[in-house]
C-alpha cells in the first residue's frame, strides 16, 4: 500500500463493470451481455445520423458545455410531470439536477450531507453496491440490514434498531430503490410507510433507475416531504449508457446544495444533446418496453418449471434468479458454476452471493440463454 493514500481503501473493492471486457476468453467469441441491466437496443438509426450531424455541425469541442443544464432540465421537468400525470407545472427545473450517471449524484449526496464525519448511511442487502462503495470512498460509514428472504422487503424492525442505536455518526441517509436491483421487487406499503415516518433530518434517497419499467413512482409523495429524493437515470429505457446521464427530482432547496457540491461542466456536450433527442423521441424509444416486459414473462415461465430454480416476480427489464441445493451441493458452488458454464458458451449474466442477476434482452439473446442455462443444469 502506497504510504500517502488512506489506509482504509486497501480494504475496499472497487466496482467492476462487465466482468467480460477483461477477460481471457477468446475475441471470436460474441458475448449476449445480460450482465448489467443496459437496454439490448441501441438508438435508431435516424436518431444517431442527427446526433452524428449535431456533433459535426453545432457543437464545438473547444468550448465548454452548458454548465447549468438550463435546457435539459426543463426537459426533464416536462417529462417527470408527464410521466406522473402530474400539472405541468409542478416540478420546474428549480426541482432538477443533473449528474455523470446517477453515480455521481449519490456521491454528491453523501458528501452533502454525511461528510466530515457528520453521518452514515443505511442499506437493506442486497441493493445496489455503489452506495456503499461511494460512502466508503469518502470514509462514511455504511449500516447494513438484511431483507425478507420471501419478498425482500426491507428487514424494517433491524432498521428501525439501527437508527435508534447508531449515533457516533447517527445515520443521516437511507438508501432504497424502488424497484430494488438485483431482487427486482418494488417497495411494499410497509416499507413506504416506514420511509414516510422517517424524522426530516434524514435523507431519503429513492433510486427510481427502472421506473420506467415498473411504471411506479413515488414522485408525488415529494410535494409534501422535502427530505426526499428520487433518483433517475437515462442509462436504460432511454438507451443512453453510453453517454451517462442521471439526474435527480428533489425540493429546490436540497437541489441548490448539490449544485454547490457538484463539479463543474460534469456533463459533456455531446451528453446533453443525447438526453435531450432522447425526450424528444420518447415515444419512440420507450415502445420497446412492451417487448421486454413480454420476454420477461417468457423467461420467467421457462425457468419457473425447474425444480431447482427460484424466480422471484420482477418489475424491472432484469430478473433474478435463487437455486434450490441438496446438503452435498452449496448455493454459491451451483450459481457459480452456472455461471461460469454460461459464460464459455457466450452469454454474461451478474453472479452475486446469493443469485444470478440476468437482464432481458433481444427475444434471440433470451431464447439462447434459455437454452444454455437448460442445457447447464442437466450436465
Amino acid at each position: 500500500m502506497l504510504k500517502f493514500i488512506r489506509s482504509d481503501l486497501s480494504q475496499l473493492n472497487a466496482y467492476k463493470a462487465h466482468p467480460g471486457s477483461d477477460s481471457a476468453e477468446p475475441v471470436a467469441i460474441q458475448f449476449d451481455r445480460l450482465d448489467t441491466n443496459e437496454s439490448p437496443l441501441d438508438l435508431p438509426a435516424q436518431i444517431k445520423e442527427k446526433l452524428a450531424f449535431t456533433y459535426q455541425q453545432v457543437i464545438e469541442t473547444n468550448r465548454y458545455p452548458d454548465g447549468g443544464h438550463a435546457t435539459l432540465k426543463n426537459a426533464i421537468a416536462e417529462y417527470v410531470n408527464e410521466s406522473a400525470n402530474l400539472a405541468n407545472s409542478t416540478f420546474t427545473a428549480d426541482n432538477i439536477s443533473v449528474g455523470n450517471g446517477s453515480d455521481e449524484l449519490i456521491r454528491s449526496l453523501l458528501i452533502a450531507t454525511c461528510l466530515g464525519g457528520e453521518g452514515s448511511i443505511l442499506v437493506a442487502n442486497p441493493t445496489f453496491s455503489m452506495y456503499g462503495i461511494l460512502a466508503q470512498t469518502l470514509g462514511i460509514p455504511v449500516v447494513t440490514v438484511g431483507r425478507n428472504q420471501s419478498n425482500f422487503e426491507t428487514d424494517l424492525e433491524a432498521a428501525k434498531s439501527a437508527i435508534a442505536k447508531t449515533d457516533n455518526p447517527p445515520i443521516r441517509v437511507v438508501f432504497v430503490v424502488h424497484p430494488n436491483s438485483p431482487t427486482a421487487n418494488c417497495l411494499t406499503a410497509a416499507e413506504l410507510e416506514w420511509l414516510k415516518s422517517l424524522p426530516e433530518e434524514m435523507l431519503v434517497v429513492i433510486d427510481e433507475a427502472y421506473f420506467e419499467f415498473s411504471q411506479t413512482t413515488l414522485v408525488g409523495e415529494l410535494l409534501q416531504r422535502p427530505n426526499w429524493i428520487i433518483l433517475r437515470t437515462f442509462s436504460k429505457a432511454f438507451r443512453l449508457a453510453a453517454m451517462r446521464v442521471g439526474y435527480c427530482i428533489a425540493h429546490p432547496q436540497a437541489i441548490a446544495i448539490l449544485e454547490k457540491v457538484r463539479l463543474p461542466y460534469n456533463l459533456p456536450s455531446f451528453s446533453i444533446i443525447a438526453a435531450l433527442m432522447a425526450l424528444e423521441n420518447r415515444q419512440l424509444l420507450l415502445e420497446s418496453i412492451p417487448q421486454t416486459l413480454t420476454e420477461r414473462t417468457k423467461m420467467i415461465t421457462a425457468l419457473s418449471t425447474h425444480p431447482n430454480l427460484e424466480i422471484t416476480p420482477s418489475d424491472t427489464n432484469f430478473i433474478y434468479v435463487r437455486v434450490k441445493t441438496d446438503d452435498s451441493h452449496s448455493p454459491t458452488t451451483v450459481l457459480t458454476s452456472l455461471n461460469q458454464k454460461l459464460r464459455s458458451q457466450g452469454t454474461l449474466i451478474r453472479l452475486l452471493p446469493s443469485g444470478l442477476r440476468i437482464t432481458i434482452g433481444t427475444p434471440e439473446e433470451n431464447t439462447r440463454t434459455l437454452e444454455r442455462i437448460q442445457t447447464a443444469l442437466k450436465e
